[in-house]
């Protein structure tokens, strides 16, 4: 393998930071709150009682989060390469952020956390019920991230660095600003641009901002659930997950320097893989049910795992075994969190 110095910050993920308040809650919370399992979503105000209510009725954990630094701590555990990765969102000027930085820190990320004088730092409610999960983030500080902060030369030294950058779709809510100016610099230099379709509501509700960056994008992940919705959207007329695979596969790049090639995960079926008009069908590792702990960052670290071998110039093979190792991982624990070492070879 190459001196590890080769792989100082070469990749870099942007997202929203969030404290996750996971708790195993009932069918008729799920109700009261009209959540559903294995779902995302952005809280509005009939929500807000939810995370006091989870935290006196249910036994509630506190596990750092968000999407992409979910993925990228994954991508740093499995590379075990100290300063291989780099990440930034914005956090509040409060004990939950504090928390969140020391935990970063401690998984080996760079982080260059934004942080907000108003807003307190964001989380996300995630009620589990038979494994299943289901997420309401209050973006809060997350949802305040300024281009002003990339744009400090301290931090844009982190993108100039990277060869590789996942950007979660959560992230378009907030800043499409910094993804725009992620996006430029990678199609002009080469580099790797990845992003996720993330949840339902992104694809349909975020379409506009989602297309003017899907031609930057080499690498698109996603679920089937989220595949299906991106087609219904851009009325595709197809529910088949290996077809659609394609179609997004083939959308317009913005340049020739790489093929797009869409990654679909669908929980225990095998992995969707398409690239060059051909599908690849990759199975999962099986999982008894009674070893589920919970969903919850499942699909964060399939892609961290993907990631971590993708930086290697691995193969696509072993970018989803990979993927496929770390999720399977994350599912037997509460939230999205791993042993000391991997154990993959």
């Amino acid at each position: 393998m190459a001196s590890s110095n080769n792989y100082d910050g070469i990749l870099l993920g942007m997202g929203n930071p969030l404290l996750d308040i996971s708790a195993v809650v009932d069918e008729a919370f799920l109700t009261k709150y009209d959540v559903k399992l294995n779902n995302a979503i952005l809280a509005e105000e009939k929500h807000l009682p939810m995370y006091d209510e989870m935290s006196s009725k249910f036994n509630v954990e506190y596990i750092a989060g968000g999407a992409t630094q979910n993925s990228i701590k994954v991508a740093q555990w499995m590379l075990q390469i100290p300063g291989a990765t780099s990440y930034m969102g914005s956090i509040g000027k409060d004990k939950y952020g504090e928390a969140m930085k020391k935990d970063a820190t401690a998984a080996g990320l760079n982080v260059h956390y934004y942080e907000d004088e108003s807003a307190p730092t964001g989380t996300c409610g995630v009620c589990v019920v038979g494994g299943e999960r289901s997420l309401i983030a209050n973006l809060s500080a997350a949802n305040c991230y300024k281009v002003d902060h990339l744009k400090k030369p301290e931090n844009w030294a982190l993108v100039e660095k990277a060869k590789f950058y996942y950007i979660a779709g959560f992230f378009l809510t907030v800043s499409p600003e910094s993804i725009q100016l992620v996006s430029e610099h990678a199609a002009a230099n080469n580099k790797v641009f990845t992003m996720n379709l993330s949840a339902p509501f992104i694809c349909e509700f975020f379409k506009d901002a989602q297309e003017k960056f899907l031609p930057y994008m080499d690498f698109v992940f996603g679920n089937e659930t989220e595949a299906r919705t991106f087609s219904r959207v851009h009325g595709w007329e197809t529910e088949d997950v290996e077809q659609i695979a394609i179609k997004i596969s083939q959308l317009p790049k913005a340049t020739g320097t790489y093929k797009r090639t869409t990654v679909i995960t669908q929980g225990a079926d095998p992995v969707v893989v398409a690239q060059d008009g051909k599908v690849t069908k990759y199975p999962v590792i099986p999982l008894p049910k009674e070893k589920l702990v919970d969903t919850n960052g499942a699909g964060d670290a399939f892609v961290g795992g993907f990631m971590s071998q993708l930086v290697k110039e691995k193969s696509i093979e072993e970018c989803v075994k990979a993927g496929c190792y770390a999720s399977n991982v994350v599912i037997q624990r509460s939230g999205c969190t791993y042993p000391e070492k991997p154990d993959f070879n």
